[in-house]
């Protein structure tokens, strides 16, 4: 009889252990040319784990059997199960071996999250509200669909009509765009996964900014990539140029992974001059180039937009990323690509390997809302720029040593903080006060930006002013206080 062991979350079969040889055959090769072969075998082992493949409470089989199994040192097996374990994507019960799990728990940012009524202040994720636009968007979207409900009701490369809409709103922001060159998906994260899963193969190099989106990183080394980080300098966003020339040199990249308008966290913004000679540099070096433009359209000082990546150079290769999680709201799943026809028709064909299809009722619902999208645009950014000019006024009164630049658009401030305090501390100590906060680590390879703390504005006001009452409590704390801040799995 099996025996299990631990939380209902997270129980263990000790009698149920994986097979070593199916395990290495659902990994495939595990030596990537400039990654550690422990790394990459956890990175391989991670992502089986991820996509439930290998489900939770199921025993890894043994580090001696995995190590003949794969033809690598027990040393290598033993130091990747151990990498498993700190990332909370496995356990060790002694005496009995290492388990499949999944990196969350009760104390989980998730569950914090999901008790109703929770006096918890939620800034993990850079993410508003819902528009006001949305609602009646989606009540109009519903009642359009009685013809479409005689159909099968799938769109694989996106209905003709939001295409369109998309298209149109390149156009009108100075990038001639069609309707084929679109591809509908479910959200911006999801137009990244499905870049990558056309694009890359594993040692391939990819550069990215430095901070960046912490899922750029995680997700390019789950397909066996290397992330190679290029600094962003916040009163120089156009040195970056010469960095990133410097690094395709010297590195050979495959594709590159930026954000020209409002970087996560930094907020920074390239100029025109400076995005010309970034496309034209990766255009020289033969880099396939990924323009995430979720922040785009949230100018809050008044300039004019500038234009988009790629609109000097149409032959160039770029991929553009955008979403209307950040201007209308996360809970709608509407995301899509934009590149030219032959690229766009690779990763149709990618896609509908995995998905048929994006809701219909969510594809008529984004139609309605690009019909208004300046008014949506407008609302929300009126909204940003009264929280993000209350946030910094309260930062600067309460935390006069802390340091940042006021973004010139985003979502998001990016503070300094003063000598010997670490961001991961300050985290933990927030977090026994129910204010959720996400470390500066978070935002870069290694360990760097422990001395950074990145804070949304995108909550309430009272929820700002609440938040930063508490980092000022807790930021001049007992620095040797460790309290365990929760599990935070997905960030935005």
């Amino acid at each position: 009889m099996s025996s299990r062991v631990g939380s209902s979350s997270n129980s263990v079969d000790t009698q149920s252990e994986v097979d070593a040889r199916a395990l290495a055959g659902l990994m495939g090769s595990v030596k990537i040319e400039g990654m550690p072969l422990y790394r990459s075998l956890a990175n391989q082992l991670r992502r089986i784990i991820a996509d439930g493949t290998v489900p939770a409470g199921k025993r890894l089989p043994p580090e001696r059997v995995m190590s003949a199994q794969l033809g690598v040192s027990r040393v290598t097996v033993t130091s990747a199960y151990r990498e498993l374990r700190e990332q909370g994507w496995a356990a060790a019960i002694h005496g009995a071996g290492t388990f499949v799990a999944v990196p969350s728990d009760g104390s989980s940012w998730v569950s914090m999250m999901g008790s109703e009524g929770s006096s918890v202040l939620d800034f993990v994720n850079a993410a508003p509200e819902a528009s006001p636009f949305l609602a009646d968007a989606l009540v109009e979207a519903v009642s359009s669909l009685a013809k479409t409900m005689a159909g099968h009701g799938y769109a694989p490369p996106g209905t003709s009509d939001l295409r369109r809409a998309i298209a149109d709103r390149y156009s009108r922001r100075g990038l001639p765009t069609t309707p084929d060159q679109v591809l509908v998906v479910s959200g911006a994260g999801d137009a990244m996964h499905l870049v990558l899963d056309t694009f890359v193969s594993p040692g391939n190099r990819v550069l990215i900014e430095h901070p960046t989106y912490p899922g750029a990183p995680e997700l390019l080394e789950s397909f066996g990539a290397l992330p190679v980080p290029v600094a962003v300098d916040a009163g120089n966003p156009d040195a970056f140029v010469e960095d990133v020339d410097r690094a395709a040199r010297q590195n050979a990249p495959t594709l590159a992974y930026f954000m020209p308008d409002f970087s996560n966290p930094s907020g920074n913004r390239m100029t025109a001059d400076g995005r010309r000679r970034l496309a034209a540099t990766l255009a020289r070096h033969g880099v396939l180039t990924i323009v995430d433009e979720v922040a785009a359209d949230l100018t809050l000082d008044h300039s004019d937009p500038l234009e988009p990546f790629g609109v000097p150079g149409p032959g160039t290769a770029t991929i553009s990323i955008g979403s209307l999680s950040k201007t209308v709201w996360g809970g709608l799943r509407v995301g899509w690509v934009r590149s030219d026809q032959q690229l766009i028709s690779r990763m149709a064909r990618v896609y509908n390997r995995r998905q048929l299809s994006v809701s219909m009722v969510e594809q008529a619902t984004a139609v309605r809302l690009f019909a208004v999208f300046d008014d949506i645009v407008a609302e929300r950014v009126a909204g940003l720029r009264e929280r993000r000019d209350l946030l910094v006024s309260r930062v600067a009164t309460q935390l006069p040593d802390w340091t940042f630049r006021v973004p010139d658009g985003g979502l998001s401030l990016w503070c300094g903080l003063p000598q010997g305090l670490s961001s991961q501390d300050l985290v933990r100590r927030a977090a026994t006060r129910d204010l959720l906060l996400v470390s500066g680590t978070r935002f870069g390879t290694g360990y760097a930006f422990d001395d950074r703390l990145r804070i949304p504005f995108t909550r309430s006001a009272s929820e700002i002013v609440a938040a930063v009452d508490v980092l000022a409590k807790v930021a001049t704390g007992d620095l040797g206080l460790r309290a365990d801040a929760p599990a935070v799995e997905h960030i935005v």
